[in-house]
């Protein structure tokens, strides 16, 4: 398994998870809870693509990673997030967007 998604879920697994208002408002539209896209995010085998952002509000060289899984119920979720630091804390910021994937 990836490295970084390792380090992605063990950070969902402490609470180091943050969701943006971006992605509450997404998740919402869905019908997603917090669980169903956390529970897609434990349940990934890998990450689907890694890109630099190009937000004016990211940091140079800021990763973002999207992650398409599967919760128990068998319901794929497209999320997108970011690894960020607060002080001396990692946090796996849910940024950009966490939906119900169509199936292409």
């Amino acid at each position: 398994m990836n490295a970084v998604l390792v380090r992605i879920k063990r950070l969902i697994i402490s609470g180091k998870y943050v969701f943006t208002g971006k992605a509450e408002i997404e998740m919402f539209a869905d019908g997603l809870t917090e669980e169903c896209v956390l529970e897609s995010v434990l349940n990934a085998n890998g990450i689907k693509k890694a890109m630099r952002s190009t937000s004016a509000v990211s940091l140079p060289g800021e990763k973002l990673y999207v992650i398409e899984s599967f919760t128990y119920d068998g319901m794929l979720i497209y999320t997108k997030g970011a690894i960020k630091r607060n002080g001396d804390e990692e946090y796996f910021y849910l940024l950009i967007s966490s939906k119900r994937s169509v199936p292409s």
